[in-house]
């Protein structure tokens, strides 16, 4: 129970699970329980569950790999293993957000339950070309003043004012948010 620490990948009635909050909590009269929040790595929904001690918690079988995004195909997302050359494909749903910065050529981790698998990640930052910019028009900037860009991979960032189309810019995968201009 004592290694239900944040990111810890378990299987759960043969379902992957990474641990998102725990917290262990002990009262005067019962016994002690470890509350967690666990993200279902295929579906990403979030379930509350309390453990007990003498519960059974086993580590999932993940393995992780580098794969290759090929091409976007409506909503579906293809990609290689770079190893054994095998083919497989994610829906929008799957992959969530991270199709937002994914880019073709592109190397991403591979994570793999039982051989199969069942989500990808990226690097924390990554750098894509804006391919549509609207001129930055100066007016009322008593504030942090920014304007929607279109990147190459079809996402829409707001950045500052002096960002032009051509350039590159470094996103933050978490949130979306624009980081800085990349030298070219």
């Amino acid at each position: 129970m004592n290694d239900l620490k944040v990111g810890v990948m378990i299987d759960l009635d043969n379902t992957p699970y990474q641990v998102v909050w725990s917290d262990f909590m002990r009262t005067a009269q019962r016994k002690p329980v470890m509350r967690t929040k666990l993200r279902h790595l295929i579906t990403r929904q979030v379930l509350e569950k309390t453990f007990k001690p003498g519960d059974k918690i086993d580590e999932a079988d993940m393995r992780r790999n580098r794969a290759q995004f090929m091409y976007r195909e409506g909503d579906n997302f293809n990609f290689m293993d770079n190893d054994s050359y095998e083919q497989f494909a994610f829906t929008k749903e799957q992959i969530g957000d991270i199709g937002n910065y994914v880019k073709e050529g592109e190397d991403v981790d591979v994570m793999s339950f039982n051989d199969k698998p069942v989500t990808i990640s990226l690097q924390p930052k990554v750098s894509l070309r804006v391919v549509e910019a609207p001129p930055g028009v100066r007016g009322d900037s008593s504030g942090n003043v920014t304007k929607k860009v279109k990147l190459e991979t079809g996402f829409e960032a707001a950045v500052p004012l002096f960002i032009n189309e051509g350039d590159i810019v470094r996103i933050n995968t978490e949130t979306g948010d624009y980081v800085e201009r990349v030298n070219s």
